[in-house]
């Protein structure tokens, strides 16, 4: 457990996104809200999704985009140690590609996320965090990552 992945889920073509890191072992899923996809705004977010997990946040693992390419700040101000996966390898970051596809249960495609506030992305990420997992002996990510 620590291991995470993260990525960013755009709704329309608005700037507004959410922020996703998602623990690769357990599924566990901290979800920020973000005004822009830039790098500042992505930073921040980070470093204050890392900081409020319950364990020790050991690496994350993130696409090429713009957004990411503040992680040497991010690896200074919560020790996580950053990777980037392969360009155009998708299946290198499973576990979120799979947690955004739950994700746009609550949050669609070309649906605009200017409403959407960072208690609304807690919310959902409580929900897929007490959700059950089959790969967990239907067990929650929250029950096996708190512990």
């Amino acid at each position: 457990m620590g291991h995470f992945e993260a990525d960013t889920v755009m709704g329309s073509s608005d700037r507004h996104c959410v922020l996703t890191l998602v623990d690769r072992k357990t599924g566990y899923t901290l979800i920020g809200k973000l005004e822009a996809r830039t790098v500042e705004r992505t930073t921040e977010r980070a470093i204050e999704l890392l900081r409020r997990s319950p364990r020790r946040v050991r690496t994350v693992t993130v696409d090429n985009g713009t957004e990411f390419h503040g992680y040497r700040t991010i690896e200074s101000a919560t020790e996580a140690r950053f990777y980037f996966a392969t360009p155009y390898h998708s299946w290198e970051r499973g576990t979120s590609e799979n947690t955004n596809g739950l994700i746009r249960q609550y949050l669609p495609k070309r649906k605009s996320m200017v409403e959407i506030t960072q208690p609304d992305c807690d919310r959902i990420a409580r929900k897929l965090n007490r959700r059950p997992r089959k790969r967990l002996g239907y067990r929650t990510p929250e029950e096996c990552y708190e512990r």
